[in-house]
């Protein structure tokens, strides 16, 4: 796997920056904490000095913001890969997680729970619910291409339309028709929060981002194959309705991971990689790793802003991350009509 110099470079400095961010990030809240302090709280969690930060600086700190940075960095990170990888089997521009029902069907599992079934099975029942419904939407864009002439990527795309829109207008009966007492926790699904990030939920999305990444970064390969064309793809030995099914699975896997933790924080995967191709280029060994550093950027700033804009109120990132997008698409049409 070989990586430009310059995106290298470039890839230290997004490290840094997360870094940065992430300091802030944890600064930031209903209590402002000094960078400083969030330093030696953090330093004194590793054992390396910082004894002298009073303890409940250092819970604040380490139990429940730094949790929550990590969960803004594994989430934008799986999101904006997840977006290029999507985006590259089937040759659109626009594809991303909300395009084939993924986040909708991961949210209906949710709000089906908080509505109608009820916390039955402990403080695991919601996300086990959003898993369930983000992979019974692939399962069910899968059967859909496969009943169809052809399954090529213009037939998934509109089953996963299709289906996008059957689940969300289960989500909107689901939220008429239940408990009216619910409509918080309802927002924070569909528009997306890290306030429910703690150290016993995190790994849940660790294993999201790790196996989009893995997958990624072992098949980039056959990743750039699709740029040149399915017919050249499949000259080169790539079975392309394989591949193709096999990232849907495992973006729908990583999907339902993240937004089972998160909720719906949407546009990520369709802004991000158009950004890290103008800075990395097409092929996946950098693009993959640029796309994992902008979207953590992205999510942790919109998060930093979804605190600060109405604070001491918090609004749902996804009203962040989507006002960006709508503006970041209307850039796009412009962009490819001065082009053309």
């Amino acid at each position: 796997m070989q990586i430009p110099g310059r995106t290298i470079f470039g890839l230290g400095a997004g490290v840094v920056l997360i870094a940065t961010l992430a300091v802030l990030s944890v600064a930031y809240g209903s209590t402002f904490i000094a960078p400083g302090e969030v330093i030696r709280s953090l330093a004194a969690s590793l054992g390396l000095g910082g004894s002298d930060t009073p303890l409940p600086i250092q819970r604040i700190v380490v139990d429940l913001r730094l949790p929550r940075a990590v969960l803004a960095i594994a989430v934008g990170a799986g999101l904006g890969v997840i977006g290029a990888m999507l985006q590259t089997v089937t040759r659109n521009d626009l594809a991303d997680p909300f395009l084939f029902g993924l986040s909708s069907g991961a949210a209906a599992g949710a709000v089906s729970v908080i509505t109608v079934l009820g916390d039955r099975f402990g403080v695991w029942t919601l996300p086990l619910a959003a898993f369930s419904g983000g992979m019974l939407a692939a399962i069910i864009v899968l059967l859909l291409t496969r009943r169809v002439h052809g399954q090529g990527p213009e037939r998934l795309i509109l089953a996963g339309l299709a289906v996008s829109f059957i689940f969300a207008a289960l989500t909107n009966y689901l939220v008429f028709a239940g408990d009216q007492r619910a409509a918080h926790s309802i927002l924070f699904w569909t528009l997306g929060g890290l306030g429910l990030a703690r150290w016993d939920n995190l790994p849940l999305a660790l294993v999201g981002f790790a196996a989009i990444m893995i997958f990624a970064l072992l098949f980039h390969r056959r990743l750039d194959a699709f740029l040149a064309g399915e017919s050249t793809a499949e000259s080169l030995g790539i079975e392309t309705h394989r591949m193709r099914s096999t990232v849907f699975i495992v973006c729908a896997f990583s999907t339902a991971i993240f937004v089972s933790s998160a909720g719906v924080i949407g546009f990520v995967g369709l802004m991000i990689p158009h950004v890290a191709r103008m800075l990395a280029g097409p092929l996946h060994a950098g693009l993959v790793l640029t796309c994992a550093i902008l979207g953590a950027l992205l999510v942790l700033l919109s998060d930093l802003a979804a605190r600060l804009i109405l604070a001491p109120q918090e609004l749902p990132i996804g009203i962040v991350t989507s006002s960006i997008g709508a503006f970041f698409v209307v850039w796009l049409l412009l962009r490819s009509k001065a082009s053309s």
